[in-house]
């Protein structure tokens, strides 16, 4: 019986492809964060303190309503304020709306000085 001698698998070749992969992936990865919007959480309810005039702004697929009027999305800024300095701006959207149009609404809302702006379910 004749025994032929297997040949040694070299790992030189396989270790160089990973560390290339290695590279690629390092190279083209990032890793900072993009837009984050701060959220505040709905607290647990007001005191005896001034009373705090409240915007509902209810975002679909057809756009954006503010206290059940219809506004273009440039014009929420503006439809918001007329409602005073500081409002609470309750912000829901339907099961139809886009996850942007929700983080374009608070981008646009986070401009406002003094508003509180609370998400909804």
């Amino acid at each position: 019986m004749l025994r032929t001698r297997r040949a040694r698998l070299s790992m030189t070749s396989l270790i160089d492809v990973i560390f290339l992969l290695l590279l690629f992936f390092m190279l083209t990865s990032t890793f900072s964060r993009f837009g984050e919007i701060p959220i505040s959480l709905g607290g647990a309810g007001g005191g005896a303190g001034a009373e705090v005039e409240r915007v509902f702004v209810r975002l679909s697929e057809a756009g954006a309503t503010v206290n059940g009027q219809n506004v273009e999305a440039d014009g929420l800024v503006a439809a918001v304020t007329q409602f005073g300095d500081g409002p609470q701006v309750l912000l829901t959207a339907t099961e139809d709306a886009t996850a942007q149009a929700l983080a374009d609404a608070l981008y646009t809302l986070r401009g406002l000085s003094g508003a509180q702006i609370v998400v909804l379910r």
